[in-house]
């Protein structure tokens, strides 16, 4: 079972100038990461952009939404930015119905070295394997559908809304 993995920037991806202090984005470090967590699963990464998800246009979520339709694959994973994550899970889960999405991201750059990405990403490649079709976050260790989640910006991580 092939997976695609789509790229899209966020905090994932980001890097540090020392310079400036700022952070910005060169390319994406997701090779290093599947090789660095000795994935042996088959996967196709594609990188549709490099964006922070807070300048994330409906365009660029009309893109995204584009490549999961024409994917072959009907398991994919995405690498986005926090902030946004659930208004581009909404915009998917509009228009993609057959196939199982699983989004993810970081709350810091792989770059520092205390990135939660990889684990993120390890995570959102085994739920995308065993879920069924529909559109989903992989956060933490936890997967939520996508309108059952928010991120909590006081303690840094995305949780489940609950029912009521």
């Amino acid at each position: 079972m092939a997976i695609r993995i789509l790229v899209t920037g966020g905090t994932f991806d980001k890097e540090y100038n020392e310079r400036t202090g700022q952070l910005y984005f060169k390319d994406t470090h997701l090779a290093e990461m599947l090789q660095r967590g000795r994935s042996r699963v088959p996967v196709s990464v594609r990188t549709v952009m490099m964006v922070d998800s807070l300048e994330m246009t409906d365009a660029d979520r009309a893109l995204i939404v584009q490549n999961c339709l024409q994917a072959e694959e009907d398991r994919i994973v995405i690498t986005h930015g926090t902030d946004t994550m659930t208004d581009t899970a909404a915009a998917i889960a509009r228009a993609v119905t057959a196939k199982t999405v699983v989004l993810t991201g970081a709350m810091i750059p792989w770059a520092f070295g205390s990135s939660d990405g990889l684990f993120n990403l390890g995570s959102a490649l085994s739920f995308v394997q065993v879920l069924p079709a529909g559109v989903y976050i992989a956060m933490n260790g936890k997967c939520f559908p996508w309108d059952r989640c928010r991120k909590n910006r006081e303690r840094g991580e995305f949780e489940e809304i609950p029912l009521g």
